[in-house]
């Protein structure tokens, strides 16, 4: 089959000539993998980068209209940039359709979906949209101010009923889409999937004490410090887990942040919750490591008792299923991607949002019964490995491909 992945945002990373999103490289390389040809359409970051290049075996990328320039300082602010591009990037992308014609095109991102149904307009090619995050719900929970991504909330709607097919993150994408329209019969729930070589239980580990040790990875820019409401009515997360770390004694916490999500402000973000720890008397429990990068986070996530994660938006759920790949059992709030990945009372524990009390018990409860944490750990990674190994994924997305172009033919 020849693929084309419109992905209007993808960004080589400086001298891998790698994507810097990690979904997007590891699903062309696992379709690829099948002896599919994957071609890759993304905006021409910089007149330094060339217009074709190879990025992986079987994976071609090309970037195409006018030069993007530098990132934006914030994703809203980087999806209005790619939003004003779109006429200029789905010219020569129709362009490319007609010359190589392709069986499917799949979108990732509502941009990019925009990009695709443009450029498709006329050539009766299957589009199957994927966009990560809707904007309904970044607004319910939000992560986007109630007078701002008014476009993108207006047109995902209508670019999904456009679309051949849906490809939903998770159970709850599938709900808000179908609230928004779009046939229940063009969504599938194919989720993200992870590297189940690199994210193992065996491995390096990084070092720790012998004091069981509680994680968390998180972007503490997007925390609000010291449990001041955000504009939710909500307690921050970190917050929520200091807190709860004040009835956990005996236990160490390590405040990690992943290096791809890491911003401007993260060391003043730090300290207004190393005073936090402070005033609740857990400072001696806290450690606050800084950005992790993408090959230090496995070891780490294998040096911990549990993963804790307590956002209160998590669509994909990723990081909880990277840990459950390494054998680490996970506490998490009940949103999203993570109500999918865990298996509440098997691979893990599920719990409400903003409730230090209560996350505080559950966290006691698994420490304190080491054999059920063991249990825990061996489901995790069986659950990891049966459910979200890319092997499985790819072979769920060409199946949405298939039924896409039964239904164009048809």
């Amino acid at each position: 089959m020849k693929i084309a992945l419109v992905a209007q945002h993808a960004i080589p990373q400086p001298g891998t000539g790698q994507f810097g999103d990690q979904r997007l490289l590891e699903l062309s390389r696992s379709l690829a993998g099948k002896d599919h040809h994957v071609t890759v359409y993304a905006q021409r970051p910089a007149a330094s980068v060339p217009v074709r290049a190879q990025v992986e075996a079987g994976v071609r990328v090309e970037y195409l209209g006018p030069v993007d320039g530098q990132p934006a300082d914030s994703q809203l602010a980087n999806e209005i940039a790619l939003l004003a591009q779109v006429p200029a990037f789905s010219r020569p992308l129709h362009d490319r359709l007609v010359q190589h014609r392709p069986d499917v095109v799949h979108a990732l991102r509502w941009t990019s979906g925009l990009a695709a149904l443009a450029a498709t307009r006329d050539l009766r090619i299957p589009v199957v949209q994927t966009f990560d995050s809707l904007g309904v719900a970044e607004r319910r929970h939000h992560l986007i101010p109630r007078d701002a991504g008014t476009e993108r909330i207006r047109l995902e709607p209508a670019i999904g009923r456009s679309a051949s097919a849906v490809v939903a993150g998770s159970s709850a994408e599938e709900s808000d889409l179908a609230r928004l329209g779009v046939p229940r019969r063009s969504i599938r729930v194919v989720p993200c999937g992870v590297d189940t070589d690199e994210f193992a239980p065996e491995g390096p580990v990084a070092e720790r004490t012998a004091r069981p040790r509680l994680l968390t990875v998180a972007d503490l820019t997007e925390q609000s410090a010291f449990g001041e409401p955000r504009a939710s009515g909500k307690h921050s997360a970190i917050a929520t887990l200091l807190r709860a770390m004040a009835q956990i004694p005996g236990a160490d916490l390590v405040i990690a942040e992943c290096a791809e999500r890491a911003k401007l402000g993260d060391d003043l973000s730090s300290r207004r919750f190393a005073k936090l720890a402070g005033t609740l008397g857990v400072t001696s429990q806290v450690t606050f490591a800084g950005q992790v990068g993408h090959a230090a986070l496995p070891p780490l996530l294998r040096s911990a008792d549990l993963l804790v994660s307590v956002s209160d938006y998590d669509p994909t759920g990723m990081l909880a299923v990277q840990a459950m790949a390494c054998g680490t059992p996970v506490v998490a709030t009940a949103v999203g991607g993570q109500v999918d990945a865990i298996v509440d009372g098997t691979t893990g524990i599920l719990v409400p949002s903003g409730s230090p009390v209560l996350l505080a018990k559950r966290i006691r409860q698994l420490l304190a019964h080491p054999m059920l944490l063991e249990a825990f750990s061996l489901a995790a990674a069986d659950r990891a490995r049966s459910r979200y190994s890319w092997e499985r994924i790819a072979h769920e997305t060409l199946a949405v491909y298939d039924t896409a172009r039964e239904r164009e033919v048809a």
